[in-house]
């Protein structure tokens, strides 16, 4: 565990930094360098990651804290740069701005459905503000993320809370765990993408459909030689087809694979 997890703000990337031996904890904020900039961070975790793109200076401070600008300068640049998009009619919508620790960086993020064309805003913002001016577009995920709110469990949303990187979210996974049929409103967080626990208990369903035989499978129940026609993964169970017997119609019977004969 020889580099630590950092965030420096939570629609960025995650920056893996040494610590030179500073004794750190998760949850600590601590002053790094970056290729870019000069930066203040939170850990969030430590790994024995290789690739590096940080290196950690020291613990941040309470004074550290206080140079960096208000909420109002803050509402100050976000205004500025909100004109600035109305004025080239620039089809995106401004999220947040980011003041590096040295005050060489300003970086506003934006979402958009496509790629956006800034270049005349770019130069107007270097203009006004006299330093290094980055725009990054972030996805609807990570405005969540930033934003918090409660998932439909009731609690602080996942990404809110302790994602640290997000991961692919696929309709298969919905699926796979057989809750497609319940429509994407059910199934999409307040971001409306497909909800990151898909991905959580995506191998626990894996796990479990082992367990299961495969569909069109042929099985005893009851004497009766049926085939697999459904799972039902959680309760780990089956429907069997039973053959049509005595004129009458097929049958189909769900079977607990621990029970049956």
């Amino acid at each position: 565990m020889n580099t630590a997890e950092v965030k420096i703000i939570d629609w960025d990337n995650l920056y893996y930094c040494d610590y030179n031996g500073i004794s750190l904890e998760s949850g600590d904020h601590v002053v790094l360098k970056t290729e870019s900039a000069t930066e203040i961070g939170k850990i969030v975790g430590f790994s024995s990651a290789k690739e590096k793109n940080g290196s950690i200076i020291r613990k941040a401070t309470q004074r550290d804290f206080e140079k960096t600008p208000n909420e109002k300068r803050k509402k100050e640049c976000l205004a500025y740069c909100k004109d600035m998009i109305k004025k080239h009619k620039l089809p995106m919508k401004l999220i947040d701005v980011h003041f590096s620790f040295d005050g060489s960086r300003m970086t506003f993020a934006f979402i958009a459905d496509g790629r956006v064309d800034f270049r005349n805003l770019l130069k107007d913002l270097t203009a006004e503000f006299n330093c290094n001016i980055r725009l990054t577009q972030i996805g609807i995920r990570d405005e969540a993320k930033m934003m918090g709110d409660c998932g439909h469990c009731g609690k602080i949303l996942c990404c809110k809370k302790f994602i640290k990187d997000f991961k692919s979210i696929t309709s298969e996974m919905a699926e796979s765990q057989q809750i497609s049929h319940r429509g994407s409103d059910r199934i999409s967080g307040i971001c409306g993408r497909l909800m990151c626990c898909l991905g959580f208990e995506e191998e626990s369903y894996k796990e479990l459909s082992k367990n299961l035989p495969p569909l069109g499978a042929k099985i005893n129940v009851e004497d009766k030689k049926g085939k697999v026609v459904g799972h039902h993964i959680i309760k780990q169970s089956v429907d069997v087809e039973l053959p049509a017997q005595n004129g009458e119609e097929s049958t189909i019977v769900e079977v607990d694979i621990n029970k049956k004969d």
